[in-house]
């Protein structure tokens, strides 16, 4: 078979946006033949016109034999029909982090990287952001790239001695090869069954991180705690909330603690991290193990954590209004991350809904019970959410915010329901109108002393463009209702 990297060898990029692009560049930059496919003709518009070859979807299926590699964006799922049509003709399928593995490992930018990869289904910008910090404060020349912003690709030809990674399951599970230098599962909840066929497929593909000379779970996470013992990796760490056993990070009399790279080293005050709650702790351990695992000194650890920023729509404070707080936390996508956000807190009003991807919520809603005092719920999957709190949270007061798409369908009972209607005429966004009657519906079940909290436990995309519109909705929402 042809090298899929040799000069000229036919190559058909699945997938024509940010990560495609990526792909193309890299390609045409060692001598490969791209030919971009996407099922939409404006991808592909832009790269005829600079005269790369494109196809569609369907066509691209009929001389699937052509092509020496397919290399896909992290979206398309296993069963899309031009990845199935690849399979069953033998084509090799790479993911983009795949590819920029392989140029790396070869040599083709200098010097290979030292690759530190953040996995975990909650939590893995933060980490990756507080990873690189270290890296940065400790004088270690560092790229942030992957799931967090630019693709591993765009910025393989910086100079940098080390790549702070953060990776979701799908560009895992395209990058069978990969070995970090270390890795990290931060935890492992129900996200994205809609796109694995299991919790077990999406797990192994989590546990590729720990392939590597350096191996890291989350301890107090029962599903990542399980991977450690089968662990390729020569080293092996953990880390935890409570006081650490020889091997592992964890926090004694208020200070993160390492036992895995050093004896007993102190680290930071654990009440210097700026992430509330105990997910924040965890993250700053999750990060502080792989900058010790490659010798960051505590003391960068500790000036990193100092200055560190939190990202947008994380636990981001929007106001303090009469006494009540509200915090956008868009980006709690799934339930777990949801329930880490709620017991930050101890008197929420719960902004919850949009699209569970296939995930189940009764666990998370019964840990976090005693934290709520009113909700408000929207979005395609709000009834499962109110079902859940139904359960366990009985006496907690709901209030659904109902789009006309969806006003036929029933609220719980003993719920409220505000309608949000727009017709064809009304310019302003429904994201926008429905979060107006959010804010309004949340103020009126908060009292001084609680937390209005948007961490919606799904993804945006039935009513938003993503997750930070929905939250600079949420945002204007609120500043607009208290000026």
């Amino acid at each position: 078979m042809l090298d899929p990297l040799s000069a000229g060898a036919p190559v058909l990029v699945a997938g024509g946006r940010v990560t495609g692009r990526a792909v193309e560049a890299a390609l045409t930059r060692f001598g490969a033949t791209p030919t971009v496919c996407d099922d939409d003709p404006n991808m592909l518009r832009p790269y005829a016109e600079r005269g790369v070859a494109t196809v569609d979807p369907s066509e691209a299926i009929q001389c699937i034999g052509e092509y020496a590699l397919v290399v896909t964006s992290p979206g398309f799922r296993p069963d899309a029909p031009v990845l199935a049509a690849a399979v069953a003709a033998g084509i090799p399928i790479w993911g983009d982090v795949e590819l920029a593995w392989r140029l790396d490992a070869a040599g083709s930018y200098g010097p290979p990287r030292r690759w530190l990869v953040v996995t975990g289904t909650n939590g893995k910008t933060t980490t990756t952001s507080m990873l690189h910090a270290m890296l940065t404060a400790g004088g270690r020349r560092s790229l942030l790239c992957g799931n967090i912003g630019d693709p591993v690709l765009d910025v393989l030809p910086e100079p940098a001695e080390f790549l702070a990674v953060e990776l979701s399951s799908f560009q895992l599970y395209w990058a069978p090869s990969l070995q970090p230098e270390a890795g990290v599962v931060l935890n492992i909840a129900e996200d994205h069954l809609d796109w694995h066929a299991s919790m077990a497929e999406y797990t192994e593909a989590k546990a590729r991180v720990l392939t590597g000379r350096v191996a890291v779970v989350g301890l107090d996470d029962v599903r990542a705690a399980a991977l450690l013992d089968s662990a390729p990796a020569p080293v092996r760490a953990g880390f935890r909330l409570g006081v650490p056993d020889l091997g592992e990070l964890g926090v004694r009399d208020g200070q993160l603690i390492d036992r895995a790279f050093a004896d007993d080293l102190a680290l930071l005050p654990a009440a210097s991290v700026p992430v509330p709650g105990p997910v924040g702790v965890l993250d700053a351990l999750a990060a502080a193990a792989l900058a010790r695992s490659v010798g960051v000194p505590a003391e960068a650890i500790r000036d990193a954590i100092a200055s560190f920023q939190v990202g947008r729509h994380r636990s981001e404070v929007v106001a303090v209004v009469d006494g009540i707080t509200y915090v956008d936390d868009s980006k709690a996508t799934n339930p777990h991350a949801a329930e880490a956000s709620v017991l930050a807190y101890p008197r929420v009003v719960w902004v919850a809904g949009g699209l569970l991807k296939g995930a189940s919520l009764d666990v998370e809603v019964a840990r976090i019970a005693s934290h709520l005092v009113g909700a408000v719920l929207i979005g395609q999957d709000r009834l499962a959410v109110a079902e859940a709190l139904s359960r366990h949270a009985p006496d907690v007061p709901v209030v659904h915010v109902v789009t006309g798409e969806d006003v036929e369908m029933h609220a719980t009972p003993g719920a409220s329901v505000t309608h949000v209607t727009q017709d064809e005429s009304d310019e302003v966004a429904i994201g926008t109108r429905v979060m107006t009657a959010v804010v309004a519906a949340a103020r009126q079940l908060a009292r001084p002393g609680d937390t209005v909290l948007l961490a919606p436990a799904g993804a945006s995309f039935d009513q938003f463009a993503g997750y930070a519109d929905r939250g600079d909705a949420f945002a204007a929402a609120v500043r607009a209702a208290t000026r």
